[in-house]
């Protein structure tokens, strides 16, 4: 494979083929010599509901809400990228230069909350794409969700690797005097160069350990996820990472090892190209090796964890880390218990 030019601040270069599509766009040669970084286009998504539900047994919520779909991030190795093909688009540069947006979010959640069917459960905010990405700071829709979430009482985990989240703290950390708000702060790396060619839009290491610090003295339970965990290339950081996620307030942590579904495989593989080319087939046939001989096993059970020898070490290199580092938890501890439906004349009291 020959290895695309980087784009300053993406981390794809190119959009591979939407897998439901016959037709590809495939550029000419000279274009693939002098790429160009596209600018981001914001497109509005009229969806008619904002709740969405799951039935997997791999993740610790069956309910979330994204006001974002597509990510401005720029996760080379991001698992969501693949929903993107489900709009049309593809999984490359689409996925973080098209992004849609849930104008109309916030509305559909009261709406959502307020009807009797809706049964008080634990939300999640970026069960998909990051619902603190870049655009968030001008459009405050994850803050609108938030006051919703915090009018009804109805428990919220947010899910982010943007420090951006320090700027609800207000909203947070009065939800979490009721058990129901907790923030989960995505820790990939703690090499800042790794990060800024990984993950180029996202906040850098220690401004992710900074949120967390943060949310951690303004009482927001707050944890980490090593997430991905990169086999070859970031797994030998656990120990380090947890550490500085423990001293900065972390209160509970969990991991995941690295997948690549559908054309996220292609993209990684670009990208190793690209950064690491020595260390390119050690970490892909590392990583054939948690998934059954493949880049991604989709199967329930396996596909959060992996499987074999090399699965099973850095799951214990992990759990290691985290007894060292006293963090006994894997998931913050939220309630129902304070749910209310809140009339129109209350909701002017906030």
């Amino acid at each position: 494979m020959k290895a695309q030019s980087p784009l300053h601040g993406r981390g794809s270069t190119f959009n591979p083929k939407n897998r439901f599509e016959r037709a590809e766009l495939v550029p000419e040669p000279d274009d693939i010599d002098e790429p160009s970084s596209p600018d981001t286009q914001f497109l509005t998504d009229s969806s008619k509901t904002i709740i969405a539900h799951n039935d997997s047994p791999d993740v610790g919520f069956d309910a979330s809400i994204n006001p974002y779909r597509g990510c401005e991030h720029g996760c080379v190795y991001c698992y969501a990228r693949p929903s993107h093909e489900y709009l049309g688009f593809s999984a490359g540069l689409d996925f973080e230069t098209k992004i849609m947006v849930k104008h109309a979010a916030p509305d559909l959640l009261r709406k959502e909350l307020a009807s009797p069917k809706w049964e008080p459960k634990v939300l999640a905010m970026s069960g998909v794409t990051d619902c603190y990405q870049p655009v968030e700071k001008k459009l405050e829709l994850t803050r609108r969700c938030l006051e919703v979430f915090r009018d009804f009482l109805n428990p919220v985990v947010v899910v982010t690797k943007n420090y951006l989240v320090t700027r609800d703290i207000d909203l947070l950390s009065e939800m979490a005097r009721y058990r129901c708000a907790a923030v989960l702060v995505s820790l990939t790396t703690l090499d800042a160069k790794l990060s800024a060619s990984m993950e180029p839009r996202a906040s850098r290491p220690a401004r992710r350990l900074a949120a967390i610090e943060a949310l951690a003295k303004a009482g927001v339970p707050v944890g980490f996820l090593l997430a991905p965990m990169i086999p070859a290339l970031t797994d030998a950081e656990a120990p380090a990472i947890v550490e500085s996620a423990a001293r900065a307030g972390a209160r509970f942590g969990g991991c995941v090892p690295l997948r690549l579904p559908y054309g996220v495989k292609e993209l990684f593989e670009n990208w190793l190209q690209r950064n690491y080319p020595e260390k390119k087939e050690k970490i892909l046939n590392r990583i054939r090796a948690i998934r059954g001989g493949r880049l991604n096993d989709p199967r329930f059970h396996a596909r959060m964890k992996g499987e074999g020898i090399f699965a099973e070490q850095m799951a214990e290199l992990f759990r290691l880390a985290c007894k060292k580092a006293g963090i006994t938890e894997r998931h913050p501890p939220l309630s129902t218990d304070h749910f209310r439906r809140p009339s129109t004349s209350q909701l002017g009291l906030f």
